[in-house]
């Protein structure tokens, strides 16, 4: 039999930090949490928008600055909704607050609708007009943030155990 050696790890192990199984979320349905579910539909709705502004950028197809205009509403209107449920676990969840990523992602987030509020009151009435350039650098700065947004999100979930315990683990212990 042969045997294996002892290699390093590839990924730093933060397992000794938490022994426990983690936090359940405030804000979950039959144990499964609320806040990653909606924050899909921001993320997908507000990275689109530099797409559709740069294809309005190479095409002056008025098609295209419309959709962003759509974007940025449906990205606000969702983008509210996971606020309202990040916003629940950030100040039900302690172990959210004693964290570095939990506070930048609260942060960027909150950077992130005022940004995109400022963008969709700006194209207001002037869809076109307000695409280039002020509304494409804010659509580039704004995907931007959720993708750094994303990376603290991910922190919390996968390093720092929030909201990771599902119905079934709670039944059991």
């Amino acid at each position: 039999m042969t045997q294996t050696p002892n290699l390093p790890p590839l990924i730093e192990s933060h397992q000794s930090e938490y022994q426990d199984s983690g936090v359940v979320s405030t804000v979950a349905i039959a144990g499964h949490p609320i806040h990653p579910v909606i924050v899909t539909l921001p993320i997908a709705f507000l990275v689109a928008v530099p797409v559709c502004d740069l294809v309005y950028l190479l095409t002056k197809d008025l098609f295209w600055a419309r959709g962003s205009f759509w974007l940025l509403a449906a990205g606000t209107a969702t983008g509210l909704l996971a606020a309202a449920t990040g916003l629940m676990d950030f100040f039900g969840i302690e172990r959210v607050r004693k964290r570095t990523a939990g506070w930048a992602h609260m942060i960027l987030n909150v950077a992130v609708l005022g940004l995109t509020g400022v963008n969709l009151v700006l194209r207001w009435g002037n869809l076109a007009g307000a695409v280039i350039p002020t509304g494409l650098v804010i659509s580039i700065i704004v995907a931007l943030l959720l993708g750094l947004s994303g990376w603290y999100g991910g922190e919390l979930v996968y390093r720092h155990k929030i909201a990771v315990i599902g119905y079934t683990d709670r039944n059991q212990s």
